[in-house]
């Protein structure tokens, strides 16, 4: 890359607006999101199937060519769950100030301030929400719990296949996560609570999102795709290059 496209401003004004465009998440952000979004999906489809097989097949062999199949896709999804998870979770420490970890973790004042407004705006008691460029510190902390029931479906996930994976397998390293979990019938249970929680997390995720992005009108849904969103001019500082979140310079 050359010095001139290194220096090239990460966010642009636009003419006639009190609007920037600002680049909040970027592209490992934008597709481990989505990958992890799909792989959720498959993943309780395929779980619910091996749980209570809602496809018959005639024939003994069929049903089990049938079941085989799907505990493959179940495996192949859920490791690119985990894997979009891991990245996710490096990126907290390698990514921008809006992946960074500390926008989960309320370690700074003004994200600790901002906790009850927030909480007052999604309860309705208050008409604008504060003006935080990523995320706001309700739904970062609210990510902080998600990411732990990541990490705790992966866990279980794991206990599980090294019950029944073959001889050999490399997956058997994991077989210490059995007891950690209180046995395979308490990890199949937490597994499959976790699931109904990531699924209603889901439809949560969703609803909000396109709250924020009618009432403040910053492309809050567009950017998960282009990673780009509309912010008021007031709530940057230009550091340089590149503007950035008024509320992490005074932090």
């Amino acid at each position: 890359m050359s010095r001139a496209a290194a220096a090239r401003p990460a966010t642009i004004p636009l003419q006639d607006t009190n609007l920037v465009r600002v680049r909040v998440w970027e592209l490992p952000v934008r597709l481990t999101h989505w990958i992890i979004v799909i792989s959720i999906f498959a993943l309780a489809v395929t779980g619910i199937y091996i749980g209570h097989p809602f496809v018959t097949v005639t024939g003994p062999a069929g049903q089990s060519f049938v079941m085989g199949t799907v505990r493959v896709l179940h495996l192949y999804f859920g490791i690119a769950f985990a894997l979009a998870v891991i990245v996710r979770l490096y990126w907290m420490f390698a990514g921008n100030p809006y992946a960074h970890w500390d926008k989960f973790i309320p370690v700074r004042k003004p994200r600790r301030r901002g906790l009850l407004p927030t909480i007052y705006f999604y309860l309705f008691r208050q008409r604008k929400p504060p003006g935080f460029i990523g995320h706001n510190p309700l739904a970062g902390l609210t990510y902080t719990l998600v990411f732990l029931v990541y990490l705790v479906m992966i866990g279980t996930g794991l206990a599980l296949y090294d019950a029944g994976a073959p001889v050999g397998s490399p997956f058997k390293i994991f077989r210490f996560f059995i007891p950690l979990f209180g046995g395979l019938q308490t990890a199949r249970w937490i597994h499959h609570v976790g699931m109904w929680m990531l699924l209603g997390f889901a439809v949560h995720h969703v609803y909000s999102a396109v709250l924020m992005s009618q009432i403040e009108q910053n492309a809050t849904m567009e950017s998960i795709f282009s990673g780009y969103k509309f912010v008021p001019r007031e709530d940057l500082i230009y550091s340089g290059y590149r503007f950035v979140d008024r509320k992490d310079v005074h932090g």
